[in-house]
């Protein structure tokens, strides 16, 4: 079970537009410790998800080779694992709302002509509709999971070795809803949150517009600047794939 952080959590208001606005944090995945794998089934589908979860966490720092540890699982099993890593590094894009499940004050950085006012009144607004998606699809991922869990389970069973890739599927998008739900609950309801000004912030602004080299140039400026190393790549799939 997670216990409180002590270590103030720093947020990151991210403007990917001229009035749109994004929460973004680095701050490594607090993962729950568990010693041994648990009996039950969904505390056997939360472990999974874990050490998934885990692994996808240091392939992220590069921590890892390259090499797959898993090269003697034949084909259908590194297709097996290289599938669910997929899924669980587009889920882990959520580390900002699962961090938050164990904070109880975390300070806003933001563009210097926002009032703190207008921050909060942007981080809750925010979370109130990250806890409001996260749960309707919880509910939708957690429904499909019991149905290509009852309907395929048995035809997964007569191939020996192979996964119900369907029901892993759905299952570890439910579990990352549910770890959403609780940060994003954490976040309205039991953190106390202050704002620093941060004006570099600002200067994201207008860098949507620009031609795609100048922009990657700017933005790896700023991020060098505020020690932010993946602050590029979110911006790029936030602001330009969503403009």
């Amino acid at each position: 079970m997670s216990l409180l952080s002590s270590v103030l959590m720093d947020v990151f208001v991210i403007p990917v537009g001229r009035d749109r606005y994004e929460l973004y944090g680095e701050q490594p995945l607090e993962l729950d410790e568990v010693d041994e794998p648990p009996t039950g089934f969904f505390g056997r589908l939360r472990y999974r998800f874990m050490a998934k979860l885990r692994a996808a966490e240091e392939r992220r720092n590069q921590k890892v080779a390259q090499q797959d540890p898993d090269e003697q699982k034949g084909f259908a099993g590194r297709l097996q694992e290289r599938i669910m890593a997929w899924v669980v590094e587009r889920i882990a894009e959520q580390r900002l709302l699962w961090n938050l499940r164990g904070q109880t004050a975390a300070t806003v950085a933001h563009p210097s002509d926002m009032t703190f006012d207008q921050v909060l009144s942007l981080v809750r607004s925010t979370l109130q509709n990250d806890y409001d998606r996260h749960r309707r699809w919880m509910i939708i991922d957690g429904i499909l999971f019991v149905v290509t869990f009852v309907l395929l389970g048995p035809l997964f069973l007569l191939v020996p070795g192979v996964a119900n890739l369907p029901a892993l599927y759905f299952g570890f998008r439910t579990v990352g809803h549910w770890l959403s739900m609780r940060g994003a609950s954490q976040g309205l309801h039991h953190v106390t949150w202050s704002g620093r000004p941060c004006p570099p912030l600002g200067e994201l602004r207008e860098l949507a517009v620009l031609e795609p080299q100048v922009r990657h140039q700017r933005i790896e400026d700023i991020a060098a600047r505020l020690r932010l190393q993946h602050l590029s790549t979110f911006f790029e799939r936030v602001a330009i794939h969503h403009a």
